[in-house]
């Protein structure tokens, strides 16, 4: 069965991004390919290697790659204008640790990404998809997880993050169900401190929502 890790919107790609696209995109895009990519060479040297799916608009990855020099993040996002946002700000950041797949993640992860090669994922604030009968459509479900469980090393993290407590609750209990992840909290986590606040976060603590963090390791 073909697993999906989006549902694909159009969305306005301003000047800015479109330009920030069309010229960076080179520099710090990796092109979609049915073979294994080698992330060290990708990098050009040997450090932690993060995986982000669905980065949004990319202003926590950026944040995140900017605070944690030590490590390697690779992003992945169909949207362009999320793709020409977070563009503009490795070029602004002058980051060196950060390049981007703009294609489906869950054919990126089948292809291109070695198992046991991550030392991370994050999937922070995916679409929760609220409606009962778009649940389908949600990111989190146990084919992705068990396909991300076999690209980390072991001792290697997964951390989510959601403003839904009904969605959290889901993803604890498909990454709970997954034999080769084990929980590193007791159900929701603390959240850790390289991950910052977000527009979502803010949004959801306004709506009353709490934002819960799951984080589970690989065995």
């Amino acid at each position: 069965m073909h697993i999906r890790s989006y549902v694909l919107r159009q969305g306005r790609v301003s000047s800015a991004q479109q330009r920030a696209h069309q010229t960076l995109l080179p520099c710090y895009g990796i092109a979609y390919g049915e073979s294994l990519i080698d992330l060290e060479k990708i990098f050009g040297r040997i450090a932690p290697k993060i995986l982000e799916i669905g980065f949004g608009m990319g202003e926590t990855t950026a944040e995140i790659a900017a605070a944690q020099p030590q490590n390697d993040y690779l992003g992945l996002e169909v949207h362009t204008p999320g793709v020409g946002s977070l563009l503009k700000q490795i070029d602004a950041r002058a980051l060196t640790n950060v390049r981007i797949i703009q294609h489906d993640a869950v054919e990126v992860l089948r292809h291109m990404i070695a198992p046991r090669s991550l030392d991370g994922v994050h999937v922070f604030f995916p679409d929760p998809w609220p409606k009962k009968r778009h649940h389908k459509r949600r990111l989190i479900q146990p084919p992705l997880i068990s396909l991300l469980a076999g690209k980390l090393k072991p001792g290697g993290y997964l951390h989510a993050a959601t403003d839904w407590h009904e969605y959290a609750e889901q993803i604890l209990a498909v990454l709970s169900a997954e034999p080769a992840l084990s929980n590193a909290a007791t159900d929701y986590a603390e959240r850790p401190a390289y991950r910052p606040f977000t527009k979502f976060e803010n949004r959801g603590l306004k709506l009353g929502h709490g934002v819960r963090d799951i984080l589970f390791r690989r065995r």
